[in-house]
């Protein structure tokens, strides 16, 4: 299996579709104009929502391209796609739901726990994540980015592995001192406290299913400053991502282009009473994927 991805970088004339293959990274449309893949060229996005249609073009365009010396040098990547959706599973890692205090029933008397984040929300690598003044607390959460290039309605959870497309790594950004509310009955405030501009880092790039192997078997964490916060496993999770687009498709047909934020492990700050400042850089990080780097800009959260 050749391992490829695909990513969106910043140029002259505007985003240009960029196929990783190996570490060597080629224009999307140079290359398949190359090798005879027409099929293969388009945006990330547009690719992403007409999956099935693209997907053997682009792995046999990546076949071709293998050993190939890359025609760009370092591109400065942007997100790879426009998620159409995004849905969060809350407290889908044990010891995540531990550190936070928050009691699970048992698994077999509950469903996944999804929230909704803005398209709108979502940064490339890079990018600056601005917290703004009424946030006090902000945290990381470092997470597998499950990427839908299929419709599906009632689907059963051995059945969704068919709906995925590949993988990205994002970064589920939180105002932990906003997501619980005293002014209303209700004790939970997801929207507010997730939603923010630039709340989601999302990239570097995107990796198809295929290359990727197990999604419940992979190695996930996030740095700030350099220093190791969470390091954790897909294989802690307490649903699966089968079980979590199974869930999903039973309250809403799932398109090609949502994006799944599948849980986060522990070593998130509020579980250590450590939040993000001025001028600190996250890394977020998933084996088979890449890195996701971003700095943050609190001016009033500035170092003491």
């Amino acid at each position: 299996m050749t391992w490829f991805a695909l990513a969106t970088r910043t140029a002259a004339e505007g985003p240009r579709p960029t196929i990783q293959v190996g570490d060597a990274f080629h224009d999307l449309h140079d290359a398949a104009a190359a090798h005879g893949f027409a099929g293969a060229a388009g945006d990330v996005t547009a690719i992403i929502r007409d999956w099935d249609a693209r997907r053997d073009a682009l792995f046999a365009l990546a076949r071709a391209l293998e050993g190939e010396a890359g025609t760009i040098g370092a591109p400065v990547l942007m997100a790879p796609f426009e998620p159409r959706r995004i849905f969060g599973a809350a407290s889908n890692f044990i010891e995540h739901a531990e550190e936070m205090q928050t009691k699970l029933a048992a698994k077999a008397e509950s469903e996944p726990f999804i929230f909704l984040k803005t398209a709108e929300s979502v940064v490339g690598p890079g990018d600056t994540v601005v917290v703004p003044p009424q946030v006090s607390r902000p945290d990381w959460e470092v997470e597998l980015g499950v990427v839908l290039g299929r419709s599906g309605k009632s689907v059963a959870a051995d059945g969704a592995h068919d709906l995925i497309a590949g993988y990205t790594v994002v970064n589920d950004v939180s105002a932990r001192d906003l997501t619980r509310r005293s002014d209303f009955p209700f004790s939970h405030d997801w929207f507010r406290g997730k939603s923010y501009d630039s709340f989601t880092p999302l990239g570097p790039v995107f990796v198809p299913r295929d290359c990727l192997g197990d999604p419940h078997a992979i190695r996930l964490g996030l740095k700030v400053n350099g220093e190791a916060m969470q390091d954790g496993n897909t294989s802690e999770m307490i649903f699966s991502i089968h079980e979590q687009i199974a869930y999903l498709s039973t309250i809403l047909e799932l398109k090609a282009g949502d994006l799944i934020a599948s849980g986060t492990p522990a070593g998130v700050g509020m579980g250590r009473g450590v939040f993000l400042k001025d001028g600190d850089v996250m890394e977020a990080w998933v084996e088979g994927v890449g890195e996701l780097r971003n700095p943050v800009s609190a001016p009033h959260l500035a170092r003491a």
